[in-house]
């Protein structure tokens, strides 16, 4: 593995930082996956929908998602 560096204001600095180290992975996941062969060359909004298409493939639903998001406002 690599390091990158890439420039975000305060409150995305504080907010990855605060964020546990299983979302901070799931971050670099997404990111990984942006800068891949193939998805270098899509848009992020592209990138997004087929990280979409494979959760939903691997049977995340709109409502198990919305219940990790509801989780992670309670936190």
């Amino acid at each position: 593995m690599a390091t990158i560096t890439i420039e975000v204001d305060e409150e995305i600095k504080t907010a990855f930082e605060c964020a546990t180290p299983e979302t901070q992975e799931q971050l670099s996941t997404i990111i990984q996956l942006f800068f891949r062969k193939n998805l270098q060359t899509k848009t992020l909004t592209e990138v997004m929908a087929e990280i979409s298409d494979r959760a939903q493939k691997r049977g995340l639903t709109p409502e198990i998602l919305q219940n990790i998001l509801a989780d992670k406002e309670d936190d």
